[in-house]
């Protein structure tokens, strides 16, 4: 009897010495598994979910590679046609890196006048984006958008306007159908320098009346916002508005008293 108890704790003994030797070998590993979930974890929350901040400095590089390469929104190429109420140029998908293909006879040209800064001329799609253009051209019409302002800027990203109430919580008194593809609707306008698109809320049919100009080539864009034209003449202005803003945070909000004027948005076409 007395041998079976020194053989049972000679065995307790020798099992404690094995778990103390391979301990903090098993300790490291733990540590290492958890520390491994912790990094592809926020890789996963980088790709679904980025920053403004980091939104804006993609657009900045984006606009240091446009420069680089000479490509804009009003690029040579495009042609000029007179008007009633004066010249614009006509819309020239060759002259736009990434554009798809279409023509002239098919788009609305608008003229935006800003307060100090000048005309900015846009060539809108309806046969891409009906709802969008009809909207846009319908508010224009009625004067809806003289004497609102653009109250959100980021340089190097984009200018966004057209809400009454000059915060980013207004509108008009209907909300549109969002014409691209996440929302199931086709929609080949990307969101280079100079395109015009409808912005909303995260609700994918709560576009209304505000609507933002990319300054600076933002693709990523593509797919979840309506881009419904482009500018054609005024990109120039687009960047003076930018290099002036002076946003109040990293969302690009800009102060009541400092925001730009629409005076006007005329259709000319």
């Amino acid at each position: 009897m007395a041998q079976e108890r020194k053989a049972q704790e000679r065995a307790r003994a020798e099992k404690a010495a094995m778990w103390k030797s391979i301990l903090p070998t098993l300790i490291g590993v733990i540590v290492i598994a958890i520390a491994a979930v912790a990094v592809l974890t926020q890789g996963r929350q980088k790709k679904t979910a980025v920053p403004e901040t980091e939104i804006s400095a993609a657009a900045s590089s984006s606009a240091e590679a446009e420069k680089a390469s000479g490509s804009s929104a009003d690029s040579s190429g495009q042609t000029e046609s007179a008007d009633g109420n004066g010249s614009y140029t006509v819309f020239n998908a060759s002259s736009l890196k990434g554009c798809y293909d279409i023509s002239s006879d098919e788009l609305t040209y608008v003229q935006i006048k800003v307060k100090d800064y000048g005309t900015i001329t846009a060539a809108l799609d309806e046969t891409i984006a009906p709802e969008s253009v009809k909207n846009f051209v319908a508010l224009a019409k009625d004067g809806f958008y003289d004497g609102l302002t653009f109250h959100r800027i980021i340089d190097g990203f984009m200018i966004q306007g057209g809400d009454p109430n000059g915060n980013g919580t207004g509108g008009s008194d209907k909300t549109i159908k969002g014409e691209f593809d996440d929302n199931g609707i086709e929609n080949p306008i990307t969101h280079v320098r100079g395109a015009i698109s409808m912005a909303r809320s995260q609700l994918p049919d709560s576009a209304s009346s505000q609507f933002f100009i990319v300054q600076s080539d933002s693709t990523f864009l593509d797919g979840q916002y309506a881009g419904f034209g482009y500018v054609t003449d005024g990109m120039d202005v687009v960047d003076k508005i930018s290099k002036d803003a002076k946003p109040t945070d990293n969302n690009g909000s800009i102060a009541k008293e400092n925001q730009p004027v629409i005076e006007s948005v005329t259709v000319i076409s």
